[in-house]
């Protein structure tokens, strides 16, 4: 089974966007996220340029996430009809992008915990969203995030029950160890709803370090994660202050390659 591996290019910031793609590519980074950090990246000439940079180092873009998550809570969860159509023509916007990027899943974060979105109205929301990114061949995706209402499982699972087969997921490793919660608990609850993952190590005292610096099992990870029929990629998204140099990131998906590769 052919698992695309690669790297965020937030795991790069503060570069601009372009600048993070470039540096992957020259890495030898075959896959990339691309997150974009404002709202002119998602455009010209910023997604014209990846795509030059993506084509002529045949490398693939499985994914998009917007810097604009943290406005999600006042805008799309809002119940402000303005503001909601707002950020719906913003992301459509960011659709469009993503078919020249060849990008098929968006990053949802969603509300924070102390947003007043009542879980109906997040519901509606997501499936709101999700239908909109249909529409363009996108799978909008809800990522586990510590801080936000998706942080905890079990607000996944009734996702996961309310919405059938709309719900999908992201998974984020440190955002679990954030949340105090096993990686591996949710594999076994959303299952084949998963469709895209954020990939990092830790230990006892460091909950985001580069893959192999930590103590993470990543073969009993993947094993799991294919037993549910995960298909989807293995995306490295590191912090900045979490690694020293840039070869790292190289690094760390030379040794998930080598795992995936021993399974498979």
């Amino acid at each position: 089974m052919k698992i695309n591996i690669g790297v965020s290019t937030a795991s790069l910031y503060p570069l601009h966007v372009e600048d993070a793609f470039a540096e992957l590519a020259r890495l030898g980074v075959k896959c990339a996220e691309v997150f974009a950090n404002s709202t002119r990246e998602a455009g010209e000439p910023y997604i014209s340029q990846m795509c030059e940079i993506r084509d002529r180092n045949g490398m693939t873009v499985t994914s998009f996430h917007p810097f604009s998550s943290p406005m999600e809570s006042v805008f799309l969860f809002s119940t402000y009809d303005r503001r909601i159509e707002e950020m719906i023509e913003l992301y459509t916007g960011f659709f469009g992008s993503m078919n020249k990027l060849g990008a098929k899943v968006f990053v949802l974060h969603g509300a924070i915990l102390s947003s007043k979105c009542t879980v109906s109205h997040y519901l509606n929301q997501f499936r709101m969203l999700s239908e909109v990114g249909r529409e363009y061949g996108i799978t909008v995706a809800q990522e586990n995030v510590h801080y936000c209402l998706s942080g905890r499982l079990e607000f996944l699972k009734m996702m996961k029950r309310e919405l059938g087969d709309s719900a999908k997921f992201v998974l984020d490793l440190k955002q679990a160890r954030r949340s105090g919660e096993n990686p591996l608990e949710y594999v076994d609850a959303l299952g084949g709803s998963i469709v895209h993952c954020h990939l990092s190590d830790g230990d006892e005292s460091r909950d985001c370090l580069p893959v192999g610096k930590g103590k993470f099992d990543f073969s009993a990870f993947a094993r799991k994660m294919f037993s549910h029929g995960y298909n989807g990629a293995f995306i490295v998204e590191l912090y900045r202050d979490n690694y020293g140099e840039f070869d790292e990131l190289k690094s760390s998906v030379d040794v998930l390659s080598e795992i995936v590769d021993k399974i498979n």
